[in-house]
Protein backbone atom coordinates (compact mmCIF):
# COMPACT_ATOMS: atom_id res chain seq x y z
CA UNK A 1 0.00 0.00 0.00
CA UNK A 2 0.98 3.53 -0.78
CA UNK A 3 -0.04 7.03 0.21
CA UNK A 4 -1.41 9.12 -2.63
CA UNK A 5 -1.61 12.79 -3.24
CA UNK A 6 -4.92 14.53 -3.42
CA UNK A 7 -5.79 16.19 -5.77
CA UNK A 8 -7.11 19.80 -4.50
CA UNK A 9 -9.85 21.84 -5.68
CA UNK A 10 -8.83 23.72 -9.02
CA UNK A 11 -7.28 20.79 -10.65
CA UNK A 12 -9.30 19.86 -13.98
CA UNK A 13 -9.93 16.65 -13.25
CA UNK A 14 -12.04 16.90 -10.06
CA UNK A 15 -14.54 17.87 -12.67
CA UNK A 16 -14.74 15.15 -15.22
CA UNK A 17 -16.84 12.21 -15.49
CA UNK A 18 -15.53 9.10 -14.60
CA UNK A 19 -14.92 5.99 -16.57
CA UNK A 20 -16.68 2.32 -15.93
CA UNK A 21 -14.26 -0.17 -14.37
CA UNK A 22 -14.05 -3.07 -16.63
CA UNK A 23 -11.03 -4.73 -15.21
CA UNK A 24 -10.89 -6.15 -11.69
CA UNK A 25 -7.41 -7.11 -11.25
CA UNK A 26 -4.60 -6.57 -9.44
CA UNK A 27 -4.23 -3.16 -10.38
CA UNK A 28 -7.47 -2.19 -9.48
CA UNK A 29 -6.98 -3.95 -5.63
CA UNK A 30 -3.78 -2.10 -5.60
CA UNK A 31 -5.65 1.19 -5.99
CA UNK A 32 -8.67 -0.03 -3.75
CA UNK A 33 -5.61 -0.59 -0.83
CA UNK A 34 -3.56 2.91 -1.57
CA UNK A 35 -7.17 4.73 -1.92
CA UNK A 36 -8.15 3.23 1.79
CA UNK A 37 -4.46 4.05 3.35
CA UNK A 38 -4.87 7.80 2.13
CA UNK A 39 -8.17 8.41 3.46
CA UNK A 40 -6.84 6.93 6.75
CA UNK A 41 -3.89 8.95 6.69
CA UNK A 42 -6.20 12.09 5.51
CA UNK A 43 -8.46 11.61 8.70
CA UNK A 44 -11.14 11.45 5.67
CA UNK A 45 -14.18 9.38 5.65
CA UNK A 46 -14.29 9.01 2.02
CA UNK A 47 -12.50 9.17 -0.75
CA UNK A 48 -13.06 9.09 -4.38
CA UNK A 49 -10.37 8.05 -7.32
CA UNK A 50 -10.50 11.22 -9.09
CA UNK A 51 -9.36 12.76 -5.88
CA UNK A 52 -5.90 11.28 -6.17
CA UNK A 53 -6.03 11.78 -9.81
CA UNK A 54 -7.30 8.58 -11.59
CA UNK A 55 -10.67 8.70 -13.96
CA UNK A 56 -12.19 5.31 -12.79
CA UNK A 57 -15.47 5.14 -10.84
CA UNK A 58 -13.98 3.89 -7.34
CA UNK A 59 -14.63 4.76 -3.69
CA UNK A 60 -13.91 4.08 -0.42
CA UNK A 61 -15.84 5.15 2.62
CA UNK A 62 -15.29 4.53 5.93
CA UNK A 63 -17.70 6.75 8.74
CA UNK A 64 -16.45 4.57 12.08
CA UNK A 65 -18.11 1.24 10.90
CA UNK A 66 -15.55 -0.84 9.02
CA UNK A 67 -14.43 -0.16 5.54
CA UNK A 68 -16.58 -0.06 2.56
CA UNK A 69 -15.38 -0.10 -1.15
CA UNK A 70 -17.50 0.95 -4.43
CA UNK A 71 -16.53 0.50 -7.86
CA UNK A 72 -19.18 1.45 -10.44
CA UNK A 73 -21.19 2.36 -7.97
CA UNK A 74 -24.81 3.80 -8.38
CA UNK A 75 -27.72 5.12 -6.44
CA UNK A 76 -30.65 3.35 -6.29
CA UNK A 77 -32.87 4.06 -3.62
CA UNK A 78 -32.79 7.47 -1.34
CA UNK A 79 -35.58 8.84 1.25
CA UNK A 80 -35.74 11.68 3.38
CA UNK A 81 -33.56 15.03 3.83
CA UNK A 82 -30.83 15.81 6.23
CA UNK A 83 -29.06 19.42 6.06
CA UNK A 84 -25.56 18.79 7.51
CA UNK A 85 -22.09 20.36 7.35
CA UNK A 86 -20.06 18.83 4.63
CA UNK A 87 -16.04 19.26 3.79
CA UNK A 88 -14.15 17.58 1.61
CA UNK A 89 -10.26 15.91 1.35
CA UNK A 90 -9.98 18.02 -1.97
CA UNK A 91 -11.47 21.57 -0.74
CA UNK A 92 -9.44 21.28 2.71
CA UNK A 93 -10.41 24.15 5.14
CA UNK A 94 -13.46 24.73 3.79
CA UNK A 95 -17.34 23.79 4.79
CA UNK A 96 -20.74 24.35 3.94
CA UNK A 97 -24.10 22.58 4.62
CA UNK A 98 -25.82 20.57 2.18
CA UNK A 99 -29.31 19.05 1.46
CA UNK A 100 -28.82 15.23 1.04
CA UNK A 101 -30.78 11.93 1.60
CA UNK A 102 -31.09 11.13 5.01
CA UNK A 103 -31.06 6.81 3.66
CA UNK A 104 -29.43 6.00 0.50
CA UNK A 105 -29.14 2.38 -0.89
CA UNK A 106 -26.02 1.93 -3.11
CA UNK A 107 -25.22 -0.93 -5.71
CA UNK A 108 -21.74 -1.78 -6.65
CA UNK A 109 -19.55 -4.13 -7.81
CA UNK A 110 -16.35 -4.95 -5.06
CA UNK A 111 -12.91 -4.95 -5.89
CA UNK A 112 -13.23 -9.07 -7.03
CA UNK A 113 -16.45 -8.02 -9.55
CA UNK A 114 -18.86 -9.35 -7.23
CA UNK A 115 -22.42 -7.02 -6.74
CA UNK A 116 -22.70 -5.94 -3.41
CA UNK A 117 -25.69 -3.21 -2.10
CA UNK A 118 -25.14 -1.41 0.57
CA UNK A 119 -27.34 1.14 2.66
CA UNK A 120 -26.70 4.13 5.20
CA UNK A 121 -28.20 6.40 7.01
CA UNK A 122 -27.25 10.07 8.08
CA UNK A 123 -23.14 10.19 7.69
CA UNK A 124 -23.01 7.33 5.59
CA UNK A 125 -25.58 8.47 3.49
CA UNK A 126 -24.27 11.63 2.57
CA UNK A 127 -20.59 10.10 2.31
CA UNK A 128 -22.13 7.92 -0.49
CA UNK A 129 -23.75 10.93 -2.04
CA UNK A 130 -20.76 12.99 -1.69
CA UNK A 131 -18.56 10.09 -2.87
CA UNK A 132 -20.26 8.98 -6.03
CA UNK A 133 -20.93 12.98 -6.73
CA UNK A 134 -17.40 13.09 -7.36
CA UNK A 135 -17.15 10.41 -9.72
CA UNK A 136 -19.60 12.60 -11.86
CA UNK A 137 -17.47 15.22 -11.85
CA UNK A 138 -19.17 17.53 -8.50
CA UNK A 139 -17.74 18.51 -6.16
CA UNK A 140 -19.99 18.93 -2.42
CA UNK A 141 -19.42 22.88 -2.59
CA UNK A 142 -22.54 22.99 -5.75
CA UNK A 143 -24.72 21.58 -2.82
CA UNK A 144 -24.23 23.96 -0.56
CA UNK A 145 -27.58 25.28 0.79
CA UNK A 146 -26.70 28.16 3.02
Amino acid sequence: MALRNIVLEGDPILYKKCRKVEKFDESLSTLIDDMLETMKNSNGVGLAAPQIGILKRVVVINVGDGNIELVNPTIIAFSGEQREGEGCLSCPGQYGVTLRPKFVKVKAQDRFGNEVVYQGQMLKARAFCHEIDHLDGILFKSRIVK
